[in-house]
């Protein structure tokens, strides 16, 4: 009875990593509601994942690869939602104390976004989307919270949310809204390595006022509600998808 309906008819969206996890949700609602979505991976084809749906395009994405940002960009023919979701942390090995592997995660996690956006602007600005063009980025819990394992991708998320703030207030005079979303604790390959391990998973838990793992399609409709025309007044916000996680 009360299911919400986005309609992105004509829409264009990239989604950056979207060939598995939250991206893959978030691509495929795009696609639900009608939008021409491209996904990108490190691979040279989709047809090295599974469960890529038949209606996204790809293109192959390393976003620590500049060069590779600006030839993505000059190849759209148009652009009117970005969603900077690519990234990863290095829970394991390599150790993220290791100053090289600081910096490679800062480039993954926060400067591939910066320069994928800053490319994509001139597309974005000529968007008539209703409500006006997107930019949504992806933070994290360790944004907000210490997170000893993972040090860089923390510092880089939190970059995130402030980069967020930053380009919302530079962009806004373009027409374009820029917003980000924080998911909490949600079941995907790269927090598979943390679920049934109560040494890790129990405090986890116990710290979500819902006691239980979100999933990518839980998150995902927040990404559309952003980038739709309900959302025309909403700019630099980090929107966190948590189950109450930040509130206890």
């Amino acid at each position: 009875m009360n299911a919400v309906r986005f309609d992105f008819a004509g829409a264009r969206v990239l989604v950056t990593g979207g060939t598995r996890g939250i991206g893959l949700a978030v691509a495929t609602a795009f696609a639900d509601a009608g939008a021409a979505v491209t996904i990108t991976g490190t691979a040279a084809a989709a047809a090295s994942y599974d469960g890529i749906d038949p209606r996204l395009g790809y293109g192959a994405l390393d976003v620590r690869d500049g060069a590779a940002i600006t030839a993505l960009a000059r190849s759209l023919d148009g652009l009117d939602v970005l969603v900077n979701n690519a990234g990863a942390n290095f829970a394991r090995q390599p150790s993220e104390w290791d100053p090289a592997v600081f910096s490679d995660s800062l480039r993954l996690n926060l400067t591939g976004a910066f320069e994928l956006a800053v490319a994509c602007r001139p597309l974005l600005a000529a968007s008539t989307l209703d409500g006006g063009a997107s930019v949504l980025n992806v933070a994290s819990m360790s944004a907000f919270f210490a997170v000893p394992v993972i040090p860089a991708y923390g510092a880089a998320k939190a970059g995130i949310v402030q980069m967020t703030k930053n380009l919302a207030v530079a962009w806004a005079g373009d027409g374009i809204r820029v917003n980000a979303v924080a998911p909490g604790l949600i079941a995907t390959r790269m927090t598979a390595g943390m679920r049934g391990v109560e040494a890790v998973e129990g405090p986890q838990l116990a710290r979500t006022a819902m006691k239980r793992w979100g999933t990518p399609e839980e998150v995902a409709p927040t990404f559309l509600f952003l980038a739709s025309a309900a959302a025309r007044f909403i700019t630099g916000e980090t929107v966190c998808v948590d189950g109450g996680y930040t509130a206890t």
